[in-house]
């Protein structure tokens, strides 16, 4: 058999030439943000390394997954990294099921949640209420235009709220977004990402 080559992430960030010629107005903002993240978790993920080359895209995508993934909302962040895998599951998107599932491994504590959820959510044997958040993750990933008031009943009936149900279609929108972006890109994960929470 033909030797198998050892992954990682290569010299690159994605498959494209990301530098170019012009004005670059906020550089010194996303740089000194890019050098916060690295002080706090010691590395900067390739996301945001991407971004960085266009400054005011990385200004709006920091604000928006913020407040997203990290502000205030009924949903703790275990259950907001969950619906980050789910939607990437089915999008197969490389790039942050493992930067994700890391992220699910650590705020949950549990080494196998997140590569269940990256599966098939159903595996893990979630309480109704998670499942059925992840139900939801899934159709309006998968089906949009399917979705109904039924679906956001079935939300309302396990607990969840109106300005809940808000915040579950924004990351689930958020996350569409960059899956795309990333496997369009043939975006990297961080070799760090594979060793997290282990």
């Amino acid at each position: 058999m033909q030797e198998i080559k050892k992954q990682g992430q290569n010299q690159n960030l994605t498959k494209l030439n990301l530098d170019y010629s012009g004005t670059k107005d906020g550089e010194d903002q996303a740089q000194s943000y890019l050098n916060m993240v690295d002080e706090k978790i010691g590395f900067v993920p390739n996301v945001l390394t991407a971004f960085a080359k266009f400054p005011k895209q990385f200004e709006g995508f920091t604000k928006l997954y913020n407040a997203l993934m990290l502000g205030e909302s009924g949903l703790s962040k275990l259950e907001r990294e969950m619906i980050a895998v789910t939607v990437s599951s089915e999008n197969h998107c490389y790039y942050c099921l493992v930067a994700h599932g890391s992220a699910v491994r650590e705020l949950s504590n549990d080494p196998q949640l997140g590569e269940r959820i990256t599966a098939n959510f159903r595996s893990a044997d979630l309480p109704s209420k998670q499942e059925k958040l992840l139900e939801f993750a899934k159709k309006l990933t998968r089906d949009p235009s399917e979705i109904k008031e039924k679906d956001r009943a079935e939300l309302r009936e396990v607990g969840y709220s109106d300005r809940d149900i808000w915040d579950i279609s924004a990351i689930v929108g958020l996350f569409n977004m960059t899956n795309r972006l990333a496997s369009a890109t043939e975006m990297e994960p961080n070799n760090n990402y594979h060793n997290l929470a282990r």
